[in-house]
């Protein structure tokens, strides 16, 4: 269906572009020239749009957070800022009562940007190969933003290291070794993160909880609830409530190190060669946001490229997950026994 579409549309453009240069008096020459810049724009245009609608990250945790594409102009983003929340007066006898301005602002950040190698497919490969190979790529290219816009949202929405005055809570498992010289997590410190939290006055729902897969292991080891739980979910979350926390599981939650001199844990650069202890971690999706901004994609036909007779395909994408609010977020970094 896509096949035909194409050649209805091409076959179209090139009739509109012979006409076009006939009544401009240009010659044949520049209107076959017309056709391919103009189809070239069109093809880019329809795998830009399919990336944008393809991009969903279903079943994942990013699935919780909403969208703010409203919030998003020439691929910055503007954020909320609430002013002071107002007191509130118990078996008040004074009247009348204070009335106060609440002041919001607004933060306004670029979203990243994500750019992927170029993949080549040459016209041999084309001719040899029974599938869309140009097609395929493309998916490819789509589906690996997809994994590392999830990645680096992660990364981004845990704390870079404990500051529980601004909601940041960084807290180490306390189980016993594992094997390895590694503590497990336990049911123990999924409550005390959650009395951490509640004693915080953070809002109980919306409590979003993305496990790493060794503290996954520990659950299904101590907790029969978790494991039966773990084993009849489908897609998507583990649990919706358990201990206060939505669950998800995630092979791609960062790192911390632990700095003895500040004796203290901190988040290991995105991308560093540098091995830490790995962690789950915790966001509210009330106040986190996701949004995609512009989309490009860069290809030069084989037509282009007499040499190597290579065609050559490559995106970039602008996109962001960021929290915003004032519920802050929590890693539960995996302690050395």
């Amino acid at each position: 269906m896509k096949k035909k579409l194409n050649y209805l549309l091409t076959g179209l453009l090139f009739v509109l572009a012979v006409v076009a240069s006939h009544s401009f008096g240009m010659g044949e020459g520049m209107s076959l020239a017309t056709v391919a810049v103009v189809n070239t724009q069109l093809k880019n245009t329809l795998a830009e749009k399919e990336m944008l609608k393809q991009l969903r990250h279903e079943h994942t945790w990013v699935s919780e957070i909403r969208s703010r594409q409203n919030w998003v102009n020439q691929d910055t983003i503007k954020l909320p800022k609430r002013g002071a929340a107002p007191k509130v007066l118990i078996d008040n006898t004074n009247y009348p009562i204070v009335k106060n301005r609440r002041d919001d602002s607004h933060i306004v950040i670029s979203l990243h940007k994500f750019d992927t190698e170029n993949t080549i497919v040459t016209e041999d490969e084309l001719y040899a190969l029974p599938y869309e190979k140009v097609s395929d790529v493309q998916a490819q290219h789509r589906e690996t933003l997809e994994d590392e816009t999830q990645e680096y949202g992660l990364w981004g929405l845990a704390p870079q290291e404990k500051a529980e005055a601004e909601n940041l809570f960084v807290l180490e498992t306390t189980g016993t070794d594992d094997g390895t010289g590694r503590k497990k997590l336990t049911t123990k410190d999924l409550r005390t993160l959650q009395e951490k939290m509640n004693a915080k006055g953070i809002n109980k729902k919306g409590r979003i909880l993305i496990l790493c897969d060794e503290h996954v292991s520990d659950l299904l080891d101590e907790d029969k609830k978790f494991y039966t739980q773990y084993h009849n979910h489908k897609e998507g979350a583990i649990a919706s409530r358990y201990y206060g926390f939505t669950i998800y599981e995630d092979s791609t939650t960062p790192e911390y190190a632990y700095n003895a001199g500040a004796t203290k844990w901190e988040k290991i650069a995105y991308g560093s060669a540098i091995t830490g202890n790995k962690s789950s971690v915790v966001f509210h999706k009330g106040s986190t946001a996701k949004a995609a901004g512009s989309v490009k994609r860069f290809m030069r036909a084989a037509s282009e490229d007499p040499e190597n007779r290579e065609n050559t395909i490559g995106f970039r994408l602008w996109h962001i997950i960021v929290a915003y609010g004032i519920e802050g977020s929590a890693a539960i970094v995996s302690a050395d026994v």
